[in-house]
């Protein structure tokens, strides 16, 4: 299973993530507020956020979160692949928008961008039930 692994550390804030995602998927047209990545910035650090439905975030009801020392909305955070919530919205129909990888393969346009390897696409096996032995 792939997943887009995001290290907020190496991002330094560029953007090309966003106008990627936006050009693959508005018939190769630069609209941010249809991309599914968005990168929020607090202070000098970056954020990439990434809306998908391979993330699993479940909301624990706490609204805050500290990332590197520093207190911040978890809601930003979880929001992005939460079903009830979601954080990105197609702004002419409200449809949510969700990463689908750019295709089948996976060829996720924000990773190919990310000269820092701020995203990374990585493989995960899925979780497989232990046999008991008999």
């Amino acid at each position: 299973m792939a997943k887009i692994k995001i290290d907020h550390r190496k991002c330094t804030g560029c953007r090309l993530c966003e106008m990627a995602c936006s050009l693959q998927h508005v018939e190769n047209t630069f609209q941010p507020s249809r991309s599914r990545i968005r990168v929020f910035v607090h202070e000098n650090l970056y954020f990439p956020v990434i809306a998908g439905p391979y993330t699993e975030a479940a909301c624990n009801l706490q609204h805050v979160t500290m990332v590197d020392g520093q207190e911040f909305d978890a809601c930003i955070f979880c929001r992005a692949s939460c079903p009830v919530k979601p954080i990105f919205k197609e702004p002419d129909t409200g449809i949510p928008l969700k990463c689908d990888f750019c295709g089948e393969p996976p060829d996720p346009q924000c990773v190919s961008v990310c000269m820092n390897e701020a995203l990374v696409l990585v493989e995960e096996e899925e979780n497989k039930p232990q046999e008991k032995a008999g």
